[in-house]
């Protein structure tokens, strides 16, 4: 209908323009005939309509604000009343144009909808500027019924019925008008018709309006004076309301023709949000429409009441249109079922008529296969268990469980009194003291060995191996069943749980067996009678029912028992079974483990008591020697004399004016001899030493106490590395002026190995921290000894003139990594071999708590180019004093930030400063990423296994070029060194004469 809005925004195309579209002309013809539409009403004879030829331009129109309005700018400053603008209309909340008739306040402002002719206050924030396109005349104009005038002094009871009316005659319906006039302000002078019916007349008979004089100036003047404008400030005073602050607002009075997009059976939905009511020309009385007035408030809420019903109405008869379209779908869907339904009814119905005939060779068939199968399950008892495997293995655990010997508690409680007695001994520090202790460590000796007897006597008569074998054996059995258990806590309530549930599962299946046996002996007993009632040859006479009437109930009964057993013997537990099963397996395996466990111990316990027995005959009676150890230092002592006195005499032929040659060669001799017998007697002493810091270690540690002159103690406390018997005047030593920046430094020969004599100034604090720290390192070295990655310690010695501490190590001339890539670079395979070594130096340093805090190229060493090597660090110096020294490699430092920040070094820095001296290998990225960037997870044993040290193991690819560079640059160095020999012998003659 005409006004409605009742378009889909679809079929309005996207982009409006109104270029096309053509106006009205304001000054249109006398008796010219109008269809238009009544869309708003003001008295009784005034009223707003639309043409019908323009309800295209009302759709374009609602569908360009729609687009426009949301996004354009609100007004601000002066409003223009010749200008149109877009207003959001209160009830519904869309767009329509509108001219500002009255500014009412900053905020609010007196509108006139121009397309249907309706009023309302708005805020300036509801109304917006509109495009030109969009400045176009109005589509609705104002009408005045021609020859009629409102009564002067009309009450506004009546003008409010006169109103009403009026929109009940024209409000949405096709009215017919005949122009007479047009007012300057636009508003048109007609005769309205509706059909055959004049709305004037109808009017005037109901007293609304009465006629007027159309001639005279003064009809003129008093139609001016009845002007719709005068009427719109009536209109906002009392006791008509504004359009804004309705609460009830009548249909008529809406904008209409929106772009909503609904359908029709939206619209009581519509009608709630706002949007305009549809009202049935059945429905249009006097009464139906509201303008606001108090007087006919009954009446108005009796006319809503009737319009809601009728909607309500409408609503229900469309839902119940759509239940019947639902159920006639239903039907049709149900008709569809029960034809396919009948269908196969009727195929079942053949398929049934055709397998009659076999039905009972059928069922007796498949009824002998279950059988056969479940004859194989019970002979071999497939997975009819029920925790069988569990309850023999708890059955073989409670039966020969081994429990903790009588003689091992007492024989643990003995050694730890022996154990405490030895600590005792080796923390006394008085002589006196000591002895009564050594005293007391003997009773208790004695009591362990005859503790140790009973213990022994008592497990040789366990049979230990044969039933470790069985508890391994058991368990291996049920982990292959059951897998990994779980972790849990011992509780015999499980195992009570267990035995719960197998006595249920154990009776129920005994039931389920006891009726499958029960039922196949009434089928064959059927069986047997019915062969004496169909044989000839017996006289007896049977009727048939006796025979046969019962077949059908065997059957039945027989199928479900022989089912029932096939279905406890094949189908797996349910949750809750393996729940139980499961807890009492970890419960089980617990309890193996733990004999285990016990059966180790006194396995240990046992093979330690038999070395006990074994190492105390010789030791209880007899303490041990240090007889051995006195005589080879003095020994020693005489072969350092003798090597001073020739020392002084070789000096002595030196320094006099007619020596001989050949005798100063022999006393070198002799020299080179006993200085060789010294390094075997020291030797000598360093092994008596480790026997008898094992005798310490394991049953005297009395030793030190009773014998301190011989210096085990300070040797036990460095490790072993730690010797008195050196001193420094005894070697044949040569400063090394080029390596001695730091610290004195001399090179000499013992037993034909050059050796590097490390001196270190100490003081009596210092010098206990020098030898602690270096027998750390000793220890740590000692693991893997030549596999270790580290520089060997020869020798640690005091000096006894000087406050100097001496160490004595290899010496490796040019091998360090600075010197080897200065002269001769190491190819990418070697670089690998030589860094592989220096992570494991570093690994093994790692692993004793020892962190290097110096790693540079000096001190990394590239023996033969293949193996590489740690060197040792500045003992004096702790960690923090090492990681203080700032050594670069290149343009990057080997110091890691967080030791530039202030933070103590660590594995990590080390691990940095190893990764820096990588970085002239190109093959080793992905390590130096890790190494350098992913930092905080890495190890040095995660550098060993990384990637590019898994190399194969074998002969590496020669390489000619290298090796001829290689060996060239060996031989020059060697006569590097033959040279300097020369030297050093000619520089000590020419003194030797000069002198």
């Amino acid at each position: 209908m005409w006004g409605r809005g009742r378009f889909s925004r679809t079929s309005v195309a996207e982009s409006v323009s109104f270029s096309g579209i053509v106006q009205m002309d304001e000054d249109t013809h006398y008796n010219k005939v109008e269809d238009v539409v009544g869309s708003h009403v003001e008295d009784a004879v005034t009223f707003w309509a639309q043409s019908m030829s323009r309800n295209k331009d009302i759709m374009k129109i609602g569908c360009s604000l729609s687009e426009v309005c949301p996004h354009a700018n609100s007004v601000f400053g002066n409003l223009d009343p010749k200008k149109i603008y877009g207003g959001l209309f209160s009830e519904d909340k869309c767009w329509y144009r509108c001219k500002i008739l009255k500014i009412i306040s900053d905020e609010k402002c007196l509108v006139r909808y121009i397309d249907y002719g309706n009023t309302e206050i708005l805020n300036r924030s509801d109304i917006v500027e509109i495009p030109l396109d969009l400045q176009f005349s109005s589509v609705a104009k104002k009408y005045r019924l021609w020859g009629l005038q409102v009564p002067s002094g009309q009450e506004v009871t009546q003008f409010d019925q006169g109103r009403t009316f009026l929109g009940s005659l024209i409000f949405e319906k096709e009215i017919k008008m005949r122009i007479k006039a047009t007012y300057q302000d636009g508003t048109v002078i007609a005769q309205a018709e509706y059909g055959s019916v004049d709305i004037g007349e109808e009017v005037a008979k109901k007293g609304f309006a009465e006629k007027c004089k159309l001639t005279s100036s003064t009809n003129t003047c008093e139609e001016k004076k009845s002007d719709p404008g005068h009427l719109v400030l009536r209109n906002l005073k009392s006791p008509i309301p504004s359009w804004g602050h309705r609460s009830n607002q009548s249909a008529f009075t809406r904008p209409k023709g929106r772009l909503s997009g609904r359908m029709t059976l939206d619209l009581k939905n519509e009608n709630d949000a706002g949007n305009h009511v549809t009202f049935p020309k059945e429905n249009l009385a006097v009464g139906d429409f509201n303008l606001g007035s108090n007087v006919s408030l009954a009446k108005i809420k009796q006319d809503q009441k009737l319009i809601e019903e009728n909607e309500r109405l409408k609503t229900e008869k469309e839902v119940l249109l759509e239940s019947y379209k639902v159920l006639e779908s239903k039907v049709e869907q149900t008709a569809q079922e029960l034809q396919q339904e009948k269908a196969t009814t009727m195929d079942l119905t053949k398929h049934l008529e055709s397998t009659l005939k076999t039905r009972v060779g059928t069922r007796m068939e498949n009824l002998a296969a279950k059988v056969e199968i479940l004859k194989e399950i019970r002979r071999v008892n497939i997975n009819v268990h029920f925790g069988n495997d569990l309850s023999d293995a708890m059955q073989v655990l409670d039966e020969e469980c081994f429990t903790t010997p009588a003689s091992l508690t007492e024989l643990e409680r003995i050694w730890a009194e022996y154990n405490l007695a030895q600590e005792n001994i080796r923390t006394c520090e008085n002589v006196n003291e000591g002895n009564i202790l050594i005293a007391k460590r003997n009773e208790v000796q004695q009591k362990l060995n005859m503790a140790v007897e009973v213990f022994i006597l008592e497990v040789d008569e366990l049979p230990l191996n044969k039933r470790l074998k069985t508890l391994q054996d058991l368990s291996t059995s049920l982990e292959a069943v059951y897998g990994q258990a779980k972790e849990g806590t011992n509780s015999e309530e499980i195992l009570k749980k267990f035995y719960d549930w197998k006595c249920d599962k154990r009776e129920e299946f005994t039931n389920v067996r006891s009726e499958t046996e029960v039922s196949l002996q009434r089928l064959v007993a059927w069986f047997q009678n019915t062969v004496k009632a169909f044989d000839l040859s017996v006289e007896e006479s049977r009727t048939s029912e006796d025979t046969i009437s019962s077949l059908d109930e065997i059957l039945e009964k027989t199928e479900s028992s022989v089912c029932k057993e096939l279905e406890i013997s094949l189908i797996e537990q349910g949750d809750a079974d393996k729940e139980i099963i499961l807890n009492t397996y970890s419960q089980v395996l617990q309890k193996i483990r733990s004999e285990e466990r016990l059966i180790a111990t006194i396995q240990s316990k046992y093979e330690d008591s038999i070395e006990f027995k074994k190492q105390i005959i010789e030791c209880l009676n007899k303490n041990p020697n240090v007889d051995h150890l006195l005589s080879i230092k003095k020994t020693l002592k005489n072969l350092k004399a003798r090597l001073r006195w020739k020392l002084v005499e070789k000096n002595n032929l030196e320094e006099s004016d007619d020596h001989d040659g050949s005798e100063i060669e022999k006393i070198k001799q002799e020299i080179a001899q006993l200085r060789n017998s010294v390094f075997q007697e020291i030797y000598r002493e360093q092994e008596e030493y480790e026997k008898l810091n094992s005798l310490v270690q394991k049953w005297f540690p009395e030793l030190p106490l009773l014998y301190p002159e011989i210096g085990l103690l300070k040797y036990m406390n460095s490790g072993g590395l730690l010797t008195m018997s050196l001193e420094r005047d005894l070697l044949d030593a040569e400063p090394m002026k080029e390596l001695s920046s730091k610290r004195p430094l001399v090179c000499s020969e013992v037993n034909g190995q050059i050796i590097l004599l490390k001196g270190y100034s100490v003081d009596v604090d210092t010098e206990a921290r020098v030898i602690q720290r270096a027998a750390a390192y000793h220890r740590a070295w000692r693991e893997a000894k030549e596999e270790s990655g580290l520089l060997p310690l020869i020798f640690l010695f005091l000096c006894k003139s000087d406050p100097m501490a001496y160490l004595m190590v290899p010496y490796y001339p040019r091998a360090n990594l600075s010197a080897v890539q200065a002269s001769v670079p190491l190819t990418s395979e070697e670089a690998l071999k030589v860094m592989k070594g220096v992570a494991q130096g570093l690994h093994i340093l790692h692993k004793a708590d020892i962190i290097h805090g110096s790693l540079h190229q000096n001190n990394v060493f590239a023996l033969n180019r293949e193996q590489g090597i740690v060197g040792d660090f500045d003992f004096t110096k702790s960690v923090s004093q090492r990681a203080s020294v700032n050594m670069v490699i290149g343009d990057l430092s080997l110091i890691s930030p967080e030791l530039k920040m202030g933070k103590p070094a660590s594995p990590s820095s080390d691990l940095y400063a190893y990764g820096c001296l990588l970085l002239w290998d190109y093959n080793v990225k992905s390590l130096l990423y890790s190494l350098i960037y992913c930092r905080s997870s890495m190890t040095a044993e995660q550098v060993l296994n990384a990637e590019c040290f898994l190399v194969p193991k074998g002969k590496s690819t020669p390489n000619p070029e290298k090796d001829t560079e290689y060996t060239q640059y060996k031989e020059k160095e060697e006569l590097k060194m033959e040279n300097l020999d020369k030297y050093k012998e000619k520089t000590r003659n020419d003194e030797a004469n000069f002198d």
